[in-house]
C-alpha cells in the first residue's frame, strides 16, 4: 500500500510553483522611484536628497533624534560600536545565539566578546548576562531574534545596575515594539540591517538610531568622512579637525538602495499588520499539532515576524529525528520550511572556537566550544522556521503548509518505522 506521505511515494500537499515566499514586495511604484533616482543622482556624498529624506523619516518613525544610513547592517554595527567607545580589551556581552555579524565587528575593534546564553524564545537571557559582567564590561548587546523583541526591561535593569551601555541589534525587528515603544529605542543606540529579506529592505543597507549627539557624530567620523563630517560636525567639536579623513572608512549607502528602502518604509506598518494576521492564524492552526510548539508573544509585544519559529518535540513523534521530519515537510512541497544554519550558537563556529588563524591578535584571548551554551544549542537544534506572509492572496499557501504539518504528524509512525529499519 502506497503511503500518503510524499516522502514515501504519496502526493505532495503543496504543489504551487516555487518560490513560495519572495521579499521585499517590489511594485511599479518601486520601479518608478528607482528610475527617478537614477535620473537624479546615483552618488550622494553629503546629507542631502534621498539620504536626508530617508534618515528623517526613519528618525521620525522611531521617535529618535538621529538616524544614520550605512551600506549594510554589519557596517552599522561596526560604526555603532566604534562610536560608543568600544575598543581594545573591552569586554562586551553578546548573545551566544545570533547571526555572527552581531559580534564580528567587535573583533575589528579589539574588543573581547563575552557570549551569554538565551532564554526560551532564543533571546538574550538577562539573568545569564548579569552573571557574566566584570569590571571590564562596557556594554551589553541584544539581538531581537527572528523579530521577537527581547526582554528589554530586564536587560535595561541589568545595564543600569552595573552602569554599562545597552546597545541593540534590531536587524530582524524593524517596526517591532514593546509597550508601544519601538525596538531600537531602548538603549544608547541601535543598529539595523536592510539586506534582502529583512522586514524593511533596501536590497543592501543598514542604519543606526540614537538620541546621543556625541555617538552620532563619532559614527559620522567612523564611516562618513569628508562632506558629511564637515557639514554636520560643529566646528568647535574636539574632533572636527579630522572631518576630512574621519577614520578613513566609507560606509555610505547607495542612493538607489536608499530609494528602495524609502518606498518600503511607506508600507512597513501595512506589511507588519498583514504579517501579524497571518502569524496569528498559523499559530492558532499549529497549536496542539503533535511534535511542534508555537512560541507565543507577551500581550504588549509586537513582533515583526521576520520568521515564525517552531520548537520541534521529537519525543511526541516516536523520537523521529528533526532531520527526517524536515525532510518529510520539504517532500510535501513546503520548500520554505527552514532549519537555520549560519544563524546559530556562535560557539559552534570556528571563528569563535579558534580565532587566531584569521585574527592573530586574538590568539589565546578567548575560545568557545560546543556545549558551552546548552540552552542556545538546544534551541538551535530544535527549531523550524516558517516565513510569515502578509497578503490575503497567499492564504492558500498558508493553509497548504498547515495541512502538510498535520499530514506528516498524522503519519509519523511510517517515518519512524522506516528510520528504525
Amino acid at each position: 500500500m502506497t503511503s500518503r506521505l510524499a516522502l514515501l511515494g504519496g502526493q505532495p500537499t503543496v504543489d504551487a510553483p516555487m518560490p513560495h515566499f519572495v521579499w521585499p514586495p517590489l511594485t511599479e511604484d518601486t520601479s518608478k522611484a528607482v528610475v527617478e533616482q537614477l535620473a537624479t543622482s546615483i552618488s550622494i556624498y553629503d546629507r542631502s536628497g534621498v539620504i536626508a529624506e530617508l534618515e528623517d523619516v526613519l528618525a521620525e518613525y522611531h521617535g529618535v533624534r538621529h538616524a544614520l544610513l550605512t551600506s549594510s547592517g554589519t557596517a552599522a554595527l561596526y560604526s555603532m560600536y566604534a562610536a560608543a567607545g568600544i575598543g581594545p580589551s573591552t569586554e562586551v556581552i553578546v548573545p551566544a545565539y545570533t547571526f555572527f555579524a552581531t559580534v564580528t565587528p567587535l573583533l575589528h575593534l579589539g574588543a573581547i566578546p563575552v557570549l551569554a546564553d538565551c532564554d526560551e524564545r532564543g533571546n538574550l537571557d538577562a539573568e545569564d548576562v548579569a552573571g557574566r559582567i566584570t569590571e571590564r564590561t562596557s556594554a551589553i548587546v541584544v539581538t531581537h531574534m527572528w523579530g521577537m523583541p527581547a526582554n528589554v526591561a530586564a536587560l535595561r535593569a541589568v545595564a543600569e545596575d552595573h552602569e554599562v551601555m545597552l546597545l541593540e541589534d534590531g536587524s530582524h525587528a524593524h517596526g517591532a515594539s514593546v509597550g508601544g515603544k519601538k525596538v531600537g529605542t531602548f538603549g544608547r543606540a541601535a543598529a539595523f540591517s536592510m539586506n534582502g529579506p529583512k522586514p524593511l529592505s533596501a536590497g543592501e543597507g543598514g542604519f543606526i538610531l540614537t538620541d546621543d549627539d556625541d555617538l552620532y557624530q563619532r559614527a559620522l567620523l567612523h564611516g562618513q568622512y569628508n562632506k558629511r563630517c564637515r557639514s554636520e560636525l560643529p566646528r568647535k567639536h574636539p574632533l572636527y579637525r579630522y572631518a576630512v579623513t574621519g577614520m578613513g572608512l566609507k560606509h555610505r549607502i547607495h542612493p538607489l538602495a536608499a530609494r528602495i528602502a524609502l518606498d518600503q518604509l511607506d508600507h512597513l506598518d501595512e506589511y507588519l499588520d498583514g504579517r501579524e494576521r497571518v502569524a496569528a492564524h498559523l499559530r492558532d492552526q499549529l497549536d496542539g499539532v503533535p511534535g511542534v510548539v508555537v512560541l507565543r508573544t507577551d500581550r504588549d509585544v509586537r513582533s515583526s515576524w521576520y520568521g515564525l519559529i517552531l520548537q520541534y518535540r521529537g519525543e511526541e513523534l516516536g523520537d523521529l529525528p528533526i532531520e527526517r521530519f524536515h525532510e518529510a515537510l520539504q517532500a510535501e512541497g513546503c520548500c520554505e520550511v527552514d532549519r537555520p544554519g549560519s544563524t546559530c550558537p556562535l560557539n559552534l563556529l570556528p571563528l569563535f572556537q579558534e580565532p587566531g588563524p584569521l585574527l592573530p591578535e586574538y590568539e589565546g584571548k578567548f575560545s568557545y566550544a560546543p556545549g558551552d551554551f546548552p540552552r542556545a544549542e538546544a534551541f538551535h537544534q530544535g527549531i523550524l522556521k516558517l516565513p510569515v506572509w502578509h497578503r490575503e492572496e497567499d492564504m492558500h499557501l498558508v493553509e497548504g503548509y498547515v495541512e502538510a504539518f498535520r499530514k506528516v504528524t498524522d503519519n509519523y509512525r511510517e517515518l519512524v518505522e522506516q528510520n528504525d529499519g
